[in-house]
């Protein structure tokens, strides 16, 4: 006589559930062999809700690739609305005791999570290289950039000081104190994958906030792997979670910024993207922080030190391929200096090597996907078929990935009439546009919906201080093309957004309480 029926059913649930996990830990080992890290068990193919990895609910997948041959690196889970519920209540339940931390509690974790980016960088580096496509030495530099977040809001998790305010009434004491605001709505961008997440995690969690957070689908293992040293450090379940989608983006975007139980969104992308989440972010009046597209000017004064002024360009300009939001996307340049800045620019770019990110002699990786292609290819087309002339590169080299080469443009037009005036062109494009007076070049400069950033190069102090007052940004780079730093605020105005981030950026994840004390005079 054999074994009861149960039993059997049993054994072939248990062989089925142990190839299951056979084939995940298959799955997983491959993936982990795909990035060839030092630590594997930094990269995670799994969301993460109160403390749990989670696959998701249906089964689907999003497939992770590398940008610089357009191969799988691994996979994440479609996760659900549904899942994206379970993690809103898994913060909210999870705020309940950590807003009741101290705040040397918090900094103390977040100086582990610190010293864990430390000392896996060589990791978190290469991870950011594989999936965004960035060279190697920009990507253990965006690890070096993002731990300082963590740093930093660390330091200011002790210093949310409140303040006693005077009051006109003698029986009466102002005191004002803050307070977390609760859970947070985290949205990043795929070019900084890493950067984005702890410039608004570490403050959050510093001001005694959880968050639900939704990492771009094209780079979701750098926030995997954040999360996983958050793990490590100590912070609680619940107090992280990330959900990771493609296909779902607009509902899970939707329930996490209408939910009642979210208090705060935090977005950095397309500005597109932003009115949509701030639109329905403004059903429950919550607070919001955006920090949306851009179009930045740079310009080139004639009595602008040219040597200075060609590094500048090539540091805001290039960096990350021109994928970042505060790159250089029209640069103005006064006419009698025009030939001698394109010479020198277009000698500097031409010894660039757009490559492998991985490879040492690669100066510059791939953009992110083909449609990124697409895009620059259409700028360049669009501002020749208007007159401008090629200086270097204006074409995608042969072979894979989603390269396309480091190009200088001369004689472009000034205005809208081309797709650099009306688009932020996000590629390895520089765009040289003349000019005359600084009046003109002012109103070229703000002649955009959008004002995130603006760079201008000049040795008069006046000039300097009429130019900066006038720009229509956000932000300027006076005689710099380097304006991002951890202790200063970050963001725009006009449509780039609202809010600021970095510097005292923690206070955009609290609330301010007045407590009035009153017959103090009996």
């Amino acid at each position: 006589m054999g074994p009861p029926l149960f039993l059997l059913t049993s054994l072939r649930t248990a062989a089925k559930q142990n190839r299951l996990v056979r084939f995940r830990m298959a799955s997983t080992a491959a993936v982990v062999n795909t990035f060839g890290l030092n630590d594997p068990s930094l990269i995670r193919t799994q969301g993460l809700i109160n403390g749990k990895w989670v696959d998701g609910e249906d089964g689907g997948k999003i497939t992770v690739t590398n940008p610089a041959n357009n191969e799988g690196l691994g996979t994440v889970p479609e996760m659900t609305l549904a899942q994206t519920k379970e993690a809103i209540t898994a913060a909210g339940d999870a705020f309940k005791s950590w807003s009741k931390t101290t705040a040397k509690h918090r900094h103390d974790l977040l100086m582990k999570l610190y010293g864990l980016m430390l000392q896996h960088h060589d990791d978190l580096g290469r991870i950011i290289t594989l999936e965004n496509g960035k060279t190697l030495t920009e990507g253990k530099g965006e690890n070096s950039y993002s731990s300082t977040f963590v740093e930093w809001f660390a330091e200011e998790a002790v210093r949310t000081y409140g303040e006693q305010i005077p009051s006109p009434i003698p029986s009466i004491r102002n005191i004002v104190i803050k307070q977390p605001v609760g859970v947070v709505g985290i949205f990043t961008p795929w070019n900084f994958p890493s950067a984005m997440i702890t410039r608004k995690l570490g403050a959050a969690l510093a001001a005694g906030c959880t968050a639900v957070i939704k990492p771009a689908p094209e780079t979701p293992f750098s926030a995997l792997a954040l999360a996983e040293l958050a793990h490590r450090a100590g912070f609680p379940d619940g107090v992280i979670n990330i959900v990771t989608t493609h296909k779902n983006v607009i509902p899970i975007g939707k329930e996490i910024c209408e939910s009642k139980v979210v208090k705060k969104i935090s977005f950095t992308g397309s500005t597109p993207v932003a009115k949509l989440l701030y639109g329905m972010a403004s059903s429950t009046i919550k607070k919001v922080s955006i920090e949306a597209g851009g179009n930045s000017p740079f310009i080139v004064f004639g009595d602008a030190n040219i040597d200075d002024a060609v590094e500048g360009t090539i540091a805001s300009k290039f960096r990350g391929s021109g994928q970042t939001c505060i790159c250089a996307n029209r640069i103005y340049v006064h006419s009698s200096v025009y030939a001698e800045f394109a010479s020198r620019l277009a000698e500097k770019v031409a010894a660039f090597k757009a490559g492998d990110g991985l490879l040492s002699d690669s100066t510059h990786g791939p953009l992110i996907h083909e449609r990124a292609v697409s895009k620059v290819a259409r700028h360049v087309e669009d501002a020749v078929s208007k007159g401008a002339q090629i200086l270097v590169g204006g074409k995608r080299p042969d072979g894979p990935g989603s390269f396309y080469e480091p190009t200088v443009l001369s004689d472009v037009p000034s205005g809208p009439s081309t797709l650099f005036g009306q688009e932020e062109t996000f590629g390895p494009v520089a765009a040289l546009i003349k000019f005359e007076t600084e009046r003109e070049v002012i109103e070229l400069a703000n002649d955009t919906d959008v004002g995130l950033a603006g760079y201008f190069y000049s040795r008069d102090i006046g000039r300097i201080w009429r130019v900066a007052e006038a720009l229509e940004v956000g932000m300027v780079g006076i005689n710099t093309g380097n304006i991002a730093n951890t202790t200063v605020p970050f963001g725009g105005i006009k449509e780039s957004g609202i809010g600021r981030e970095g510097g005292h950026g923690i206070n955009e994840y609290m609330q301010e309480k007045l407590l009035a004390f009153g017959g103090l005079d009996k």
